[in-house]
């Protein structure tokens, strides 16, 4: 494996020698805690060599190139800057829009996530990369393994088969199992059960560095175009990841000295009525509120970002939401269905692009701050965007729609029957 990164334990400072596997610190601990990348490179290079991402390797803890990879494209908005009154406001789009010179063909964020973890396997991995997702990440990994034909198996609800829709079918090597009437958190438990089999492993969600240094280079895009760190960065979130990494990245940032010394406050936004780290927050509670699983799984059906649904988000873990919200000195913020719709088609009159309900929220939440006062008018504000696909580039190209290779119909779904047909596949 590449020797320009080393990866730490944030509770005991154990140092693991990565194998392109490791999830978790092997040393035994009551707290538990995400693991970081730690590079050799203290300052912000990009290498303008390599297309997407990888343009910023040196930060990321990868020992191979793929093909494809797209990046973040940060604009500004003449429309919306007037529009909230916030004439240093960003958009980190993350997404399909030509037009911008945004090319996730997944529309989605997780693209970059995708790329970052797979980048990471060691070359001769022949094993079946095994990963739950909603909907976005599962057309991420589905994209990037289908066209670098890495094997791969999707867990996802069938609420989230819309989201499998792509420019070209997909490679026999990408096998898509929905479950009905199931929910993210079936497909979570479902996943972690397979992956112990002989032959599977787990992608590990916001536990794996790949994941969320991939996610990071949305920071790193910006701070390349802004050539600053923003005041305030807005981002609906559902596990958290994705704000995890930004703090992240911008502590790198920081530590390079060129680009502002102040974390960016996170300003992070749930959809009503499914928020449990919303209220955890609000309740100034470091652990989750325990929850009705029933009434939790109603609350999901019940949102229009349906991707924002995890029930187990990373919220008190070391290094975690919990963490990054208190360092950062941020909040957590909240959007109706109606907001978020309104957002939604606001953005899309003002852009001309689609933009994904998470997206939504996230814009909503934005909109209530500026309102409210909660944001100086001259800071710097980031929001984070995902979607595209705007009407001018559907009329260009066809998508196509992914169908299950397997549909398992009725819970429950971990049985041996079940492992017998997912092994089947393969």
């Amino acid at each position: 494996m590449s020797q320009h990164y080393g990866v730490t334990c944030q509770v005991c400072g154990t140092t693991i020698e990565d194998d392109g596997f490791v999830l978790e610190c092997s040393a035994k601990h009551e707290e538990a805690a995400l693991l970081t990348a730690s590079y050799a490179a203290k300052g912000f290079n990009p290498d303008s060599f390599f297309d997407g991402i990888f343009r910023y390797r040196s930060w990321l803890p990868i020992c191979q190139d793929l093909y494809g990879s797209g990046r973040t494209i940060t604009y500004q908005s003449q429309k919306l800057c007037q529009f909230l009154g916030l004439p240093n406001l960003w958009i980190a789009f993350n997404g399909y829009w030509l037009e911008r010179g945004a090319t996730l063909e997944t529309a989605t964020f997780k693209e970059l996530e995708a790329y970052a973890v797979l980048a990471r396997l060691p070359k001769q991995c022949k094993d079946v990369l095994v990963v739950a997702s909603a909907g976005n990440t599962a057309a991420a990994f589905a994209a990037v393994c289908s066209q670098n034909q890495i094997p791969c198996l999707l867990i996802v609800p069938a609420s989230g088969l819309t989201r499998l829709m792509f420019k070209e079918t997909l490679n026999p090597c990408v096998k898509i199992v929905s479950l009905a009437d199931a929910d993210y958190d079936d497909a979570i438990q479902l996943a972690a059960y397979v992956a112990q089999l002989d032959g599977f492993f787990l992608e590990g969600g916001v536990k794996n560095i790949g994941r969320r240094d991939g996610i990071g280079t949305t920071m790193l895009a910006a701070v390349e175009t802004i050539e600053q760190l923003p005041d305030y960065y807005f981002q609906a979130i559902g596990s958290g990841a994705g704000a995890i990494a930004v703090h992240e990245a911008a502590k790198r940032l920081i530590e390079d000295g060129r680009f502002g010394q102040t974390l960016p406050r996170l300003m992070l936004s749930q959809n009503i009525p499914f928020m449990p780290i919303y209220h955890a927050w609000k309740s100034g509670q470091h652990q989750l509120i325990p929850a009705d699983p029933s009434v939790s799984k109603q609350q999901v059906q019940q949102i229009f970002a349906g991707v924002l649904s995890n029930q187990r988000p990373p919220y008190a873990v070391r290094g975690g939401v919990w963490d990054a919200l208190t360092e950062s000195q941020g909040d957590m913020l909240s959007a109706s269905n109606e907001e978020a719709m309104a957002a939604t088609k606001y953005f899309e009159e003002s852009e001309g692009v689609r933009i994904d309900p998470a997206a939504g929220v996230a814009f909503a939440s934005l909109i209530k701050a500026s309102q409210q006062g909660l944001i100086d008018s001259d800071a710097r504000v980031l929001l984070h965007i995902t979607g595209g696909r705007c009407r001018e580039s559907y009329s260009k190209m066809r998508f196509l729609q992914a169908e299950p290779t397997l549909e398992l119909t009725a819970p429950p779904f971990c049985t041996e029957e079940t492992l017998m047909k997912l092994v089947a596949l393969f």
